[in-house]
């Protein structure tokens, strides 16, 4: 169970930090836009995101405040349930399988670090 739970919170990470990245680089305003949001918002987001992914992989790595990689992924939760919310209306639906998917996979990190393998 430790190696899956690894092996899901490296592609997990690797996820937010190119999505964090991505958002952090390029300009925000057509995509705000769209999502009727503001740039500052979406810019927060994805400081949130790139924050995540280190809180994901660093503290099980380093064996310290390891309490904070459950605690990093519930928080990735909250954020995918939202991200869910807005695809399923902007994009009527079809848009939000994967942020449905990805904030699953962060429950399971969640939970398997903080009940299964802590």
């Amino acid at each position: 169970m430790n190696k899956a739970l690894w092996v899901v919170q490296v592609l997990l990470a690797l996820l937010f930090l190119l999505a964090g990245v991505l958002k952090l680089i390029t300009p925000l305003e057509p995509i705000a836009q769209q999502m009727h949001m503001s740039v500052w918002f979406l810019r927060f987001v994805s400081v949130c995101e790139v924050l995540g992914a280190v809180g994901l992989i660093l503290p099980r790595l380093l064996r310290t405040q390891s309490w904070l990689t459950p605690l990093a992924a519930a928080l990735l939760v909250v954020i995918m349930i939202g991200a869910t919310v807005v695809m399923f209306h902007v994009k009527t639906g079809s848009g939000a399988a994967l942020p449905a998917i990805t904030g699953l996979l962060c429950a399971f990190v969640a939970y398997g670090r903080w009940r299964v393998v802590p």
